[in-house]
């Protein structure tokens, strides 16, 4: 396990669960299953399984590294790595490429968001474990594949072909194109086709081919980050990070590496995933009522009302009467209702607040 490693992404602002994320405290710091335990204690909690503590590294923004350290108490400091500001996946990788780099050079990577749920942690565990022994032995870039079960628009598709270049598990296949959010018709041929897969956002590679890959396809992220050796892990970093980011180019891993190498494989899996991005995508794993409701909060009376997601505050008294297929969901000073066919437009409204009603409220 000394050579395995895990890079948790915990930058996001998670504005589509407004009210309920906050740029102050965005959903990987909320305990929205009420299990006792936030998102992104959820998914330090399960990568335990497969490296030491001491292996694992948040990325993060600035704002959040006190809310880190708070919330993952084994985490020493230097292990949290503070973006001054938003540049997407791909720089966010380049940074603990580089801090890895100078601890282990034979590092295996398993690269995570902090807010996604794995409600069948033991299969997830092991699918991780044996996609870390296969890229120690293989130069490919994996990432994870996700049998779909309906045709979501909120999330990205991998297509793969049909050949099965690892002979000891056939559900690892070759990358054949990747397709950001579909429209529900192209959706609903991918699921038809049955040879696309949901992608999960989460990544494993060996540092090696992971470093070779930006110096191939991302050379200026990866020449900017370079110029750090001998700077990492001293009190020379912050400066010449906040340095770094001034000048990077926002681009994710996906467009900048994953959709332009031709070692890019997907093992398709299912271990009970969502990456919990909109109140519907919170809704489907949520027990219902009669109503086919999921309600968040203990005091809450519903009338003639069906297939609605209901978060509000856990002893307010709520009533609802006459609602289908409605989000409602109160935040400090925020209420929300909403079509749950219209959560897409969750994004726009908080930014229509923002210029509107001010930063207070988001």
């Amino acid at each position: 396990m000394k050579n395995n490693y895990c890079v948790i992404m915990a930058g996001g602002i998670g504005a589509r669960f407004w009210p309920m994320s906050k740029t102050a405290r965005p959903k990987q710091f909320i305990d929205i299953l009420g299990t006792g335990e936030t998102l992104i204690q959820q998914t330090f909690n399960r990568f335990l399984k497969i490296c030491p503590p001491e292996n694992i590294l948040v990325v993060t923004n600035d704002q959040y590294k006190d809310l880190v350290l708070e919330q993952l108490p084994l985490l020493k400091e230097n292990q949290v790595l503070c973006e001054p500001s938003r540049r997407n996946t791909a720089p966010c990788i380049a940074y603990a490429n580089y801090r890895i780099l100078a601890e282990n050079p034979d590092a295996r990577v398993v690269v995570a968001p902090s807010d996604h749920i794995i409600m069948k942690e033991d299969v997830f565990v092991n699918v991780v474990t044996e996609a870390l022994d296969v890229v120690e032995k293989n130069d490919w870039l994996l990432t994870l594949g996700i049998k779909p079960s309906r045709p979501d628009t909120g999330y990205g598709y991998i297509q793969y072909n049909g050949d099965t270049p690892y002979k000891s598990n056939e559900d690892i296949k070759k990358v054949k194109t990747f397709t950001e959010k579909p429209q529900l018709e192209m959706a609903k041929e991918f699921l038809e086709s049955g040879d696309f897969l949901w992608n999960a956002g989460i990544f494993i590679w060996s540092l090696k081919s992971i470093m070779a890959a930006f110096t191939n396809y991302l050379p200026e992220v990866d020449s900017l980050f370079n110029g750090g050796i001998g700077k990492y892990n001293t009190a020379e970093e912050t400066a010449f990070i906040n340095d770094t980011y001034s000048v990077c180019t926002n681009i994710s891993i996906d467009y900048g590496v994953m959709e332009k190498a031709e070692n890019v494989y997907v093992y398709a899996a299912d271990f009970g995933w969502s990456d919990l991005g909109t109140w519907g995508s919170l809704y489907e794993i949520k027990e219902k009522d009669a109503g086919n409701n999921a309600i968040i909060g203990n005091n809450v009376m519903t009338y003639d009302s069906k297939n609605c997601i209901v978060n509000v505050p856990k002893n307010k008294l709520v009533v609802i009467h006459g609602l289908d297929d409605y989000i409602v969901a109160e935040g400090d000073q925020s209420l929300l209702i909403c079509r749950k066919e219209d959560e897409q437009m969750i994004r726009n409204i908080v930014n229509d607040i923002r210029i509107e009603k001010g930063e207070q409220y988001i």
